[in-house]
């Protein structure tokens, strides 16, 4: 088994853990009223959009999600929230470097001993989803559910649907597709831009995601037979059927959308399996991304 597979594998475990752990790190977390930026890199950004639009959505503030790399450095903000693995990130270390003394920060990451302990203010540590492996699974997902039950959204059946996920055998005829797009709504266009990343990382796949009302504004014309739409959520009506007149594999969201995020990651690793690649050493990519100064 690779690193990759056992890693997304505890997933529902670590989710429980961290929905547990929630309330303990309240004063860390932003308060209801704050105006917010939720910041990461790669993988970590794409859970900072999830995060965002949950927190908006939810009526607690208003919430902003950036690259670290393009913060604007001309708004206000009350907290910003850093999403890092690694905890070496070079573009996360100099944003939070920036900030320090002028905005509050809080930095969620896997291990203790890294810079962003001495970066941001304040820190949680989900020293336990940590991961060997360059591609992220447990690490962001963890991340994103302990967000998830510090804003109240969080249940017990988002574990189980995590467990399905993982017990249910994937659709016949998917691993065999050329190409994959993926579609979310509100938070879970963050969903769909990391299920299309972990796709092009562990399997170097052909694939796209993007907002669901958008996919009729060109990019459905790529769909054909050999190609997958995979819909992270509730999809808008007669979608499904607009696919499926392509060609195309429509493949509909009928979990939690996290837990379908664990069924993508299990794409990927079966995409990588059957083209003879393995996961756990993706093509130009390290586990964080340190730059020369």
């Amino acid at each position: 088994m690779t690193y990759v597979e056992d890693e997304l594998n505890s997933q529902p475990e670590c989710w429980a853990r961290a929905a547990a752990q929630a309330a303990d790190h309240t004063p860390a977390l932003p308060a209801a009223g704050e105006r917010v930026a939720i910041v990461g890199c790669g993988t970590s950004y794409f859970m900072a959009q999830a995060a965002a639009a949950l927190r908006e959505d939810a009526g607690l503030g208003e919430t902003d999600a950036f690259a670290a790399s393009e913060f604007p450095r001309g708004r206000a903000y009350d907290r910003v929230v850093a999403l890092t693995r690694s905890g070496t990130t070079t573009e996360v270390l100099a944003l939070l470097a920036e900030l320090k003394g002028r905005t509050r920060t809080v930095a969620l990451t896997a291990d203790p001993g890294t810079p962003v302990m001495t970066a941001a203010d304040d820190l949680v540590v989900l020293d336990f989803a940590d991961e060997r492996s360059v591609v992220q699974t447990r690490f962001a997902t963890t991340a994103l559910t302990l967000l998830r039950a510090h804003l109240g959204l969080h249940t017990d059946a988002v574990v189980a649907d995590a467990r399905t996920a993982l017990a249910a055998e994937l659709p016949e005829g998917l691993v065999e597709r050329t190409q994959f797009t993926f579609l979310g709504r509100g938070w879970t266009v963050g969903l769909a831009n990391e299920a299309g990343l972990k796709m092009r990382e562990a399997s170097l796949s052909w694939t796209e995601a993007y907002p669901a009302m958008e996919y009729r504004h060109g990019p459905i014309s790529i769909s054909t037979a050999g190609t997958a739409t995979w819909m992270f959520g509730e999809a808008p009506e007669g979608l499904a059927d607009q696919v499926r007149e392509t060609g195309a594999m429509w493949v509909p969201g009928e979990l939690d959308p996290l837990a379908e995020l664990v069924r993508a990651q299990r794409l990927a690793v079966a995409v990588a399996a059957a083209r003879g690649l393995d996961p756990d050493r993706p093509r130009h990519l390290t586990r964080s991304v340190i730059l020369a100064p």
